[in-house]
């Protein structure tokens, strides 16, 4: 698990190809100092497991599945990524509470300057999308942040310069890709509800979802 506070960038040194999948060097701006091999690494919010380590620079495998579905599978030799080692129980969750597993890839499609603020307008599947609220959260490239307005094709968030100083939002341009993890509580409440089952008996109910009428019918409402 992780918060999606940033710790800091690095950078992609190699990638080599390993059948359908790939190894990837990463060199890192900030001390690893006490990460071990077997670790999860967040590299632009994707869940990865360290497996060398060498002072700064750590290598992952990366399976095609993760490449498909992130931006992984076009990143570049040179290119900057933000990094989060894995979440301490011990630690403060001054983000939201992020997997690390990507839902699927959006789209730059628009920035602009308000007062101290960077508006970003990010392009996505109606797939993703069905899980966002008005200020309610998301994973932009493992960056925690909060919803200021969306639709069925798009969202806003407001970026202080901060946020953009310290993660690979401020190099981002109009139309660069970008990874998505959406909100992990809507996505099981969806399931609940649109394909759930029955609390007491383990069975699907007739319509195969939790509806207004078993609600009521279950004394929850």
């Amino acid at each position: 698990m992780f918060t999606g506070i940033i710790e800091g960038l690095g950078a992609i040194a190699a990638i080599q190809p390993t059948g359908q999948g790939r190894r990837m060097v990463i060199t890192s701006d900030f001390d690893l100092k006490g990460t071990r091999i077997g670790d999860s690494i967040a590299v632009n919010g994707a869940c990865l497991t360290a497996v060398t380590l060498q002072d700064r620079q750590f290598s992952v495998d990366v399976s095609p599945e993760t490449l498909q579905r992130s931006v992984l599978g076009k990143i570049k030799i040179g290119e900057r990524v933000n990094l989060e080692r894995a979440l301490r129980l011990s630690d403060r969750l001054d983000g939201h509470l992020v997997s690390g597993h990507i839902d699927g890839m959006g789209v730059l499609r628009e920035r602009k300057t308000l007062a101290n603020a960077i508006i970003i307008t990010y392009a996505v599947p109606a797939s993703l999308a069905r899980y966002m609220i008005e200020k309610g959260s998301v994973a932009v490239d493992g960056t925690s942040l909060t919803i200021n307005r969306c639709d069925n094709n798009t969202f806003d968030v407001s970026i202080i310069p901060h946020t953009a100083s310290l993660t690979t939002i401020g190099l981002k341009k109009v139309g660069d890709p970008v990874n998505i993890e959406t909100d992990m509580i809507g996505k099981y409440v969806e399931r609940f509800v649109v394909g759930g089952r029955s609390p007491d008996s383990g069975e699907t109910d007739a319509k195969g979802r939790i509806d207004m009428a078993f609600l009521a019918k279950s004394g929850f409402i």
